[in-house]
């Protein structure tokens, strides 16, 4: 028996549904989210816009659009960030390359894709930042790499409900967990 995987080319040919959906490892996974997973994308995305607004030309956010990883992977990060210098243009229609950070909040159609070949997949690429954000948990496991010439993740962290979440690529955000989690 063999099994065929979509090219990124074919997914991006497929007609539109009405299903969020992703490409991974050429096989077309739905999105299946409770109404606490938008509650806490949002929330995350409203912060970290209010961040880029009060820190001008530190780059764009989003909540998901296609992210043309490879042949056969083509994500959609609940919540992404690149640097100024990697903005895509005004018409593009999808992100080309992993953004500098990728947030993925857990849902129970996709989170083994997110804790395995997802994150394999970002760090194989050279994702700098990956948090997977456990609302079954309530705590975020971040993945980073520690500077640009490290070729894998080699900083893993759980930040509990009771902490605050940093990271060094966006200087001076901090994300509540505690206020994220009482959603």
């Amino acid at each position: 028996m063999t099994s065929t995987r979509l090219t990124a080319d074919e997914y991006f040919a497929l007609p539109p549904t009405e299903q969020r959906t992703q490409l991974v490892n050429g096989e077309i996974v739905v999105t299946d989210a409770s109404l606490r997973h938008p509650r806490i994308t949002l929330e995350i995305a409203r912060l970290l816009m209010n961040w880029m607004a009060a820190n001008p030309g530190h780059g764009e956010a989003g909540i998901p659009v296609d992210v043309h990883l490879d042949d056969h992977n083509v994500f959609a990060p609940d919540v992404w960030w690149v640097p100024e210098a990697e903005r895509p243009a005004r018409d593009a229609k999808r992100i080309v390359g992993p953004p500098a950070l990728a947030v993925e909040v857990r849902s129970p159609s996709t989170w083994r894709f997110d804790v395995g070949l997802k994150k394999r997949t970002y760090e194989r690429l050279g994702l700098t930042e990956l948090w997977l954000v456990d609302i079954a948990a309530d705590e975020v496991l971040v993945y980073r790499r520690s500077s640009p010439v490290v070729t894998e993740f080699d900083v893993a962290l759980e930040v509990t409900a009771a902490e605050v979440l940093t990271t060094p690529l966006l200087p001076g955000f901090c994300l509540d967990l505690a206020g994220l989690f009482d959603r």
